[in-house]
């Protein structure tokens, strides 16, 4: 319902050959299935609980307060939307069918360019092949190329919802893809960041927090109630206010949950060239540590357990 948006192609044939049961394959899904629930029960579920009490109190809380906000939204939804796909293609490697990859660990990206070929793969691939491509494409000249650009991007806002809030967050992003279109450095990042290394270079890290301060005040218009609410909360946070300490309800609470993240975000860095996380931690540890790293999961999905909030996805 929500994705990966599987072609014909890639699907019907799996469905129609003789599978037999792959015991590796099977182990793959299971802690793809373990991973996912844990990003949308753990992280997303306990994102969204501080995220709507900042949101829908944002008149009367500082700048500062705000941002810690906006922040718990971007993690809430790349867990809540990543974590559905991961349980997804989790399910389908216990029937042996392989689903389309759909996230590639988007915040890690360094330009909006290569933000969005690891979000939402499978949309982001089918607005290429059945708008983009059928408009010209890149083959016109700068001008079609930006036409089409603004293009995909509005109709990718339009498609989240008739609000505002989403054409604007689709051209906000439109914008910010501009100067790689113009200079044609819309390819410059192909590889996952500091493949083969512990750490980015100086110049990397730079390019991925300004990628994602970028990424995190479009989802602030995403997020909103509407233009309004959303032009309010960031005015706030362009204020005075944003110098001061943070302070919500619940924040004590929350400390819990923004550890996790920080931890989660670690876990993310380590296993960034693996098709999800923990595709390869832990393998060849010895059992007993092994299956302590997957308790330790479980047990966490248990204690956040009862805060049940809808898949975002499910309403678009």
């Amino acid at each position: 319902m929500a994705g990966p948006i599987e072609r014909a192609t890639h699907l019907l044939p799996q469905i129609l050959k003789k599978r037999e049961f792959d015991s590796n394959k099977a182990i793959s899904g299971l802690r793809q299935i373990l991973w996912g629930l844990f990003k949308k029960i753990v992280i997303a579920d306990g994102c969204a609980e501080y995220a709507n009490v900042i949101f829908n109190d944002s008149a009367n809380l500082s700048g500062s307060t705000l941002v810690i906000g906006a922040l718990f939204f971007t993690f809430q939804i790349y867990c809540d939307f990543s974590g559905y796909s991961d349980i997804a293609l989790g399910t389908a490697k216990l029937f042996g069918i392989d689903l389309l990859r759909n996230f590639a660990f988007p915040y890690f990206s360094r330009d909006i360019a290569e933000f969005w070929r690891r979000w939402h793969i499978s949309l982001s691939s089918w607005f290429r092949d059945y708008l983009y491509i059928p408009l010209g494409g890149s083959k016109g000249g700068i001008l079609m190329k930006i036409r089409n650009t603004f293009i995909i991007f509005l109709v990718s806002g339009f498609w989240h919802g008739a609000n505002w809030t989403f054409i604007i967050w689709g051209f906000l992003n439109a914008l910010y893809i501009m100067p790689a279109i113009i200079y044609n450095t819309n390819r410059n990042n192909l590889e996952i960041v500091a493949k083969g290394k512990l750490t980015p270079t100086f110049k990397e890290l730079i390019s991925i927090l300004i990628t994602f301060s970028l990424t995190v005040f479009a989802w602030i218009f995403f997020r909103a109630n509407n233009v309004n609410h959303a032009f309010q909360y960031i005015a706030k946070i362009f204020s005075k206010s944003l110098f001061t300490i943070p302070k919500y309800q619940g924040i004590g609470n929350s400390v819990t949950i923004l550890i996790i993240t920080f931890i989660f975000i670690i876990i993310e860095w380590i296993g960034r060239e693996e098709q999800f996380a923990i595709e390869k931690i832990g393998l060849k540890w010895h059992k007993s540590v092994r299956w302590l790293m997957y308790y330790s999961i479980l047990l966490a999905i248990y204690n956040f357990t009862g805060s049940e909030q809808q898949f975002i996805y499910f309403q678009f």
